[in-house]
């Protein structure tokens, strides 16, 4: 296949953005309380992630590849995500939020690494945009985990 390196790595970079969603339900469902003003970050988090993923398949189809499913297997980028209710320790938001940023600079890694890889060709404009939307979020992940630190 003519883009098969091309589409491994969107596929990979699909799954980074599963693994996201899948955390960002998951603090969600952590801090239904009295700290709820975290939910709607969370929520916009998770839709960027659903949009970042649509597109990246959008992307494989056009390709001639099949889009991946799943999440992240075997540690390949990273699997905080799935074990984050174990790693949060109850409903602490300074907690939450350090698995989400943990999950943050996995994400980050994995978009560094798909822009080094060479092998994007035609994708490099929707992966540069989207790589950088999500150190935005990093970033914004970043700053309400100090202020919760620092309170």
């Amino acid at each position: 296949m003519q883009h098969e390196n091309q589409i491994e790595v969107l596929n990979d970079l699909i799954r980074i953005n599963n693994d996201r969603i899948e955390g960002y339900k998951k603090a969600a469902e952590q801090l239904k309380d009295e700290r709820s003003r975290l939910i709607p970050l969370f929520d916009q988090l998770q839709t960027e992630s659903q949009t970042n993923t649509t597109h990246l398949k959008n992307e494989v189809l056009r390709l001639g590849g099949d889009p991946d499913q799943g999440t992240t297997t075997g540690g390949k980028i990273y699997r905080a995500w799935m074990d984050v209710k174990a790693t949060f320790g109850g409903d602490n938001p300074e907690s939450v939020l350090m698995s989400c940023e943990g999950g943050e600079d996995a994400a980050k890694r994995a978009y560094s690494s798909a822009l080094e890889s060479g092998d994007l060709g035609d994708s490099l404009p929707l992966v540069t945009e989207q790589r950088n939307a999500q150190l935005q979020s990093h970033d914004q992940v970043k700053m309400l985990r100090d202020q919760y630190k620092n309170s």
